[in-house]
């Protein structure tokens, strides 16, 4: 899993078979698209976030993780900092958050990344689909206008 240093890492998960929570990873195949010549650009989408990206989230300049959210208003998009876990003691494996997934970096690796963002959209409906409901769907042009605004904002700071 582990390439090179990455300057912005993408980091989404979701499940596709399950309605809105397959946003994450929607949106990782159109930043892929979107960023396909960059080299300082990586994306990762996965069903869930593991220990085992600790590594690259410790070696990214910049993350930016992407996820469904059930405690915001379906179609919602938010963009927020994340802070590394108080401890990363006691971790589960089984899945994990971004707030984890910094603190495990840090604790292994010994670096965090320059900046963490969290970009979700409210889910309306995780049932099973492989259909977005009718609110993430008329989210998605703004979701990647945020996207692609973030993602180049984010290494116009790495090169300042």
């Amino acid at each position: 899993m582990t390439k090179g240093p990455s300057c912005c890492l993408i980091l989404a998960c979701g499940n596709t078979l399950r309605g809105d929570d397959g946003v994450g990873p929607w949106l990782a195949n159109w930043a892929e698209e979107r960023f396909r010549t960059r080299d300082d650009v990586r994306v990762v989408s996965m069903h869930q976030w593991t220990p085992e990206l600790a590594e690259d989230t410790a070696r990214a300049e910049s993350i930016l993780f992407i996820d469904c959210s059930a405690d915001t208003a379906p179609g919602l998009i938010r963009l927020v900092p994340v802070e590394p876990a108080a401890s990363p003691e006691g971790l589960g494996t089984h899945h994990m958050g971004a707030a984890e997934l910094l603190a495990m970096g840090k604790e292994l690796y010994g670096t965090l990344p320059r900046c963490a963002l969290m970009m979700t959209i409210g889910a309306g409906a995780t049932e099973l689909s492989e259909e977005f409901s009718d609110a993430v769907q008329a989210a998605l042009p703004n979701a990647c206008s945020l996207l692609e605004e973030t993602i180049l904002r984010l290494l116009a700071d790495s090169v300042a």
